[in-house]
Parts: C-alpha cells; structure tokens; sequence
C-alpha cells in the first residue's frame, strides 16, 4: 500500500513540474509575442511620425515658396525687410529663408566656358577678410574651376582672332569645343571637403558668405554682408561696406543700382566691375518639422522668376 502510494506522489509531483514547465514555456512564448508586438508598434508608430512630418516639412517648403511669390507679386526689389525673411513657424514646421544672392556664388568663378579673373580677385580678397589662407584660396579656386567646362588659354585667343569663317572647317565648332570638367560638379559648400585643409569649422564659417547656384548671378545690395561687398567692389574698405549696410539695414534700402552706385562715393570706379543688383531669384530654404518626438530636417534650393511660383531645384530632406 505504502508503495502505490508512494508511486501516485511521485506521479503527482511530475504532473505538477510539468504543468509549471509548460506554463513557463507558454508564459515566455506570450512575453516574446508581447515583445515582438510591441516592438512592431513602435516601429509603426516611427514611421508614422516620419511620414507627417515629412508632410509638415513639405508644407514649410510649400508656404515659403508662395512667400516668396507674394514678394515679388508686391515689390521687384528683394529685401530683409519682407515677409519672407523673417522666420517661419507654422503648423509644426520652423525654419527660414535665406538669400543665396546676398552671397558669392563660386559658380560665379567660370563664367560662359572661361574664367573670370574679376571674380576670382574678388574671391580671393573676401577669402583675405575671412581669414583663409591664400594657399587655400588657391585650392578651393582650383576645385572650382575643375568641376565646369571650360574653354583653355588658346582656344579663346583663337576664337578672338577669327571673327571670318571660311567655311572650310568640317566642324565651325570645333576650336570652341570646351574641356570637360576633370572633378564632379559643385552642388553645395559640402562639396568642397575634398579640398585640402576645408573641414567642418571652415564650412561652418564660409557657410554665411559662400554660396553655390547653378547659374552665374549677380549679388544683391539689398542683401549682402559687409565682407562680401567689400570683396565684390574694388577698393571698398570692409569698414566703408560695413557703415553702407548699417545705412541700409536701418531702412534706407537701395533703390535701384544707380542708387547702390552713387552712395559709394567712389567716383574713379569704373561702373562696369560693379556686378551688385537690388534684386534675387535665387533662395535657399533651411528648416525643421516636428511631429512628437520626431524631427525631420528640411534643405532646398529655390529659384524665383516673374511668371510662375519658384521652382526646388533640389531639397534634401533627412530624419
């Protein structure tokens, strides 16, 4: 008796480790499922975010374009006094626009398949205001001019020479074929980390007076930082840009060029270096949309023209 008995315990007893065993497997099994699940819905919920705020950011790029639209619409000068300038904040986006043609445009430096040697002067002395060295001007000149076609020192001259086409050449074209670029295009300042001695710190510091649009511009007077006008007029002092721009700034805005012109005050300059303007087609727009805890950083290129709202040349939009 006292064995059966002793047999049916034991029996009992593994019934119950079993039953614990297998209630542990199901209780793991149930957390792994809970796990997963949770997991999946914070992923979803991720991407949820992502995509509205992908949403607000492209609502930003849309409102500043219908900005800059609207100040066109109402006055052809562009200055920082108008709407567009000032910072925007709506329906969870904020960020701001800035004017790429109070800038130097490095495009600016080869100019219908040639060199400009005006502008590369000019560069090099705004590079002399900021503080860069002259041998990495030099560098930052070369990487530019690599990066677009252009016609060599002979081809120009032989282009001057013949102003009568015989009609002999198989190809009339041919002594204005261009060199292809040797290095890939420049589409932002980021593209100059290639160059030696160009990091972050100088970016960073180019990034308010550096500027690269895919088109030769003039600068805007309305717009531009004391350095870079000085740098774009010959013998203007950085103090004398500075005193003009403080001038301009408190509400004296120029008018048209022939006003920028006049309160130089310098009248031995010959009028035809001066490539500065009161007007801008050219925008770039920076900012950041929020949804919760999500943010999702917006960057475009704009252009403005009269007949249409401006076109994004390129945006870049990152999580």
């Amino acid at each position: 008796m006292n064995r059966r008995s002793s047999k049916g315990a034991k029996q009992g007893g593994m019934a119950i480790i079993s039953a614990l065993l297998i209630a542990a497997v199901v209780a793991v099994i149930a957390a792994g499922m809970l796990t997963r699940q949770s997991v999946s819905t914070r992923a979803l919920e991720a991407d949820q975010q992502r995509i509205q705020g992908r949403w607000l950011a492209q609502g930003g790029l849309e409102i500043s374009r219908h900005l800059l639209w609207d100040a066109r619409q109402r006055d052809p000068l562009t200055r920082l006094d108008q709407p567009w300038a000032h910072r925007l904040n709506a329906q969870g986006f904020e960020g701001r626009l800035e004017d790429e043609q109070g800038k130097f445009n490095l495009r600016n430096l080869v100019a219908n398949e040639r060199v400009d040697d005006e502008q590369v002067q000019a560069f090099e002395r705004l590079c002399g205001l900021l503080g860069v060295n002259a041998g990495l001007s030099q560098r930052i000149i070369q990487r530019v001019i690599g990066a677009y076609p252009r016609l060599l020192n002979a081809q120009i001259a032989e282009t001057t020479k013949n102003t009568f086409d015989s009609g002999r050449l198989t190809s009339p074209n041919a002594s204005r074929k261009p060199q292809n670029p040797t290095l890939p295009m420049l589409r932002s300042l980021e593209d100059l980390r290639s160059v030696e001695g160009v990091n972050d710190a100088l970016i960073g510091k180019l990034a308010a007076y550096l500027t690269v649009i895919p088109a030769t511009t003039w600068l805007n007077g309305n717009t531009a930082t004391a350095p870079v006008l000085a740098a774009y007029v010959p013998g203007l002092s950085l103090e004398r840009a500075q005193a003009l721009i403080n001038e301009r700034d408190a509400g004296r805005w120029f008018i048209n060029r022939g006003d920028f012109v006049n309160r130089l005050r310098m009248p031995e300059l010959e009028l035809t270096t001066v490539r500065v303007g009161i007007t801008s087609d050219w925008f770039r727009l920076r900012g950041e949309a929020r949804r919760d805890q999500r943010r999702v950083s917006l960057e475009a290129l704009l252009h403005r023209s009269q007949d249409r709202l401006p076109q994004v040349i390129w945006s870049r939009v990152g999580a």
